[in-house]
């Protein structure tokens, strides 16, 4: 199978633009996982962050340090894998 396409320089702008956040720590740690993965993002990948930057900050906050878990719709493969990533330290 070959490998998904990843994202435009034009498209990583706009991502990082979606990430910015109204809480510090949420913009760290959005920050650090997207300069170490956003090279290999995936049209996919993206569209599965948007929609977890639609939640409100401290719901995310509460998912990225592992207070909370994914849940209904943000439940999925994908946002688990990618909440796994940015979960590393």
């Amino acid at each position: 199978m070959p490998p998904l396409p990843v994202i435009s320089e034009p498209e990583r702008a706009r991502l990082r633009w979606r990430a910015r956040r109204g809480l510090l720590e949420n913009d760290l740690i959005i920050t650090r996982f997207l300069d170490k993965y956003e090279a290999q993002l995936s049209q996919a990948d993206v569209s599965a962050l948007s929609r977890l930057f639609e939640m409100d900050d401290n719901d995310l906050l509460d998912i990225l340090l592992t207070r909370a878990e994914l849940q209904g719709e943000y439940d999925t493969p994908l946002l688990r894998r990618l909440l796994a990533q940015m979960r590393e330290p």
